[in-house]
C-alpha cells in the first residue's frame, strides 16, 4: 500500500463516517508542486529556440563534392509543423484516455512532463550537435544555386551559394535528422508508457500487446525513412537521430528498465541456447569436412 493511501484511511469507524472523502489534487496544483522542473523545461525551449536561430558551421563544400548533393530538392512528406503534433501532441491525448480511466492525476502529470523532457532534451542535443556539424544535405546544390549554374572560389574551389539564406542556412543541417530524433523520442516515450500501462514485461507472452506498444516506433521508423526518400538526409543523419532518442529517452523513462530485465530473463538465455545449438550441430559436421 502507498504512503498517499495510509494518509487517506480513516482513523476509526466514527471518521470514516464523519469525514468527508478528500478531493484529488487538480493537475494545476500537482503542477505547482514541480515548479523548478517546469522552469528548467522552459529554460531547455528557450535554448532550442536560441539554436535555431544562430547559423550553423558552414563545412566546406567543393566542386568535386556535389556529385552525391545534387539531389533534387523537394517538399516534405512530413511537415516540420506536423511534428509536435505527432510526437507530444498526439501521446498526450493517449495519456489522456489513461487518465479517463483511472483519474490519476499524477501519473497524467508525470507522463506530460516526462515527454516534454525527453523531446525538448532530444532536441536540444539535436540541434545543437546540428550547428556545430554543418552537414550539408543531399539536395545541397540546389539550395545554394537554385538557378543551377554553379559559382565557386577559384583558389579553393569552395561553393559561393547565391541562393536565398535561409534556405542555404538550412541546407548545413543534415547530421542528425530533427524528425527522425523527435519521431523517436515522442513516439518511443509513448511505447514505454503503453509497455507499463499494458503490463507488457510480466512475462505472459501478450502478442498484441506487444503489436501495440511497438506502433509508436513503426511510425517513428516510417517518419525517419522519409526524410531520405525527401532526400532532405542520408541515412547515417536518421539513424543517428534515431538512436540519440532512444538513449536520451531510455535514461529519462522510469520503467525502461523493465525492458533491460525482460532482455536478461528472456532473449539472452534464448541466444545462448541458439548458439549453443549451432555450436553443436558445427561439431556433429566438422568429422565430414576433415
Amino acid at each position: 500500500m502507498r504512503v498517499a493511501d495510509l494518509l487517506d484511511m480513516p482513523s476509526s469507524p466514527h471518521d470514516a463516517v464523519a469525514a468527508p472523502a478528500c478531493a484529488p489534487p487538480s493537475l494545476l496544483k500537482v503542477a505547482r508542486t514541480h515548479a523548478r522542473d517546469w522552469a528548467a523545461l522552459l529554460l531547455l525551449a528557450a535554448v532550442e529556440v536560441g539554436l535555431n536561430v544562430i547559423q550553423p558551421f558552414h563545412r566546406f563544400v567543393g566542386a568535386d563534392m556535389l556529385t552525391d548533393l545534387r539531389y533534387p530538392l523537394k517538399s516534405n512528406t512530413v511537415p516540420v509543423w506536423a511534428v509536435p503534433i505527432y510526437a507530444v501532441i498526439g501521446p498526450m491525448v493517449i495519456f489522456t484516455f489513461f487518465f479517463a480511466r483511472k483519474r490519476n492525476v499524477y501519473d497524467l502529470h508525470h507522463a506530460i512532463l516526462g515527454i516534454l523532457f525527453a523531446v525538448f532534451i532530444t532536441g536540444v542535443l539535436t540541434d545543437a550537435i546540428k550547428d556545430a556539424v554543418g552537414r550539408p544535405r543531399p539536395d545541397f546544390f540546389w539550395r545554394c544555386f537554385p538557378d543551377g549554374k554553379a559559382v565557386f572560389d577559384k583558389i579553393t574551389t569552395e561553393v559561393i551559394c547565391h541562393g536565398i539564406p535561409s534556405v542555404v542556412k538550412e541546407g548545413y543541417k543534415s547530421f542528425p535528422s530533427g524528425h527522425s530524433s523527435w519521431s523517436f523520442s515522442g513516439l518511443g516515450f509513448l511505447s514505454w508508457y503503453l509497455a507499463g500501462k499494458l503490463t507488457l514485461f510480466d512475462r505472459r507472452g501478450h502478442i498484441a500487446k506487444l503489436c501495440i506498444v511497438l506502433m509508436p516506433l513503426l511510425i517513428a521508423m516510417m517518419i525517419a525513412i522519409s526524410r531520405v526518400d525527401d532526400y532532405w538526409h542520408h541515412w547515417q543523419d536518421v539513424f543517428a537521430g534515431a538512436v540519440l532518442a532512444i538513449i536520451t529517452t531510455r535514461k529519462l523513462y522510469p520503467g525502461a528498465d523493465e525492458f533491460v530485465m525482460f532482455v536478461q530473463a528472456w532473449w539472452l538465455p534464448l541466444l545462448a541456447t541458439v548458439n549453443s545449438f549451432r555450436f553443436h550441430q558445427m561439431r556433429k559436421v566438422r568429422p565430414f569436412l576433415d
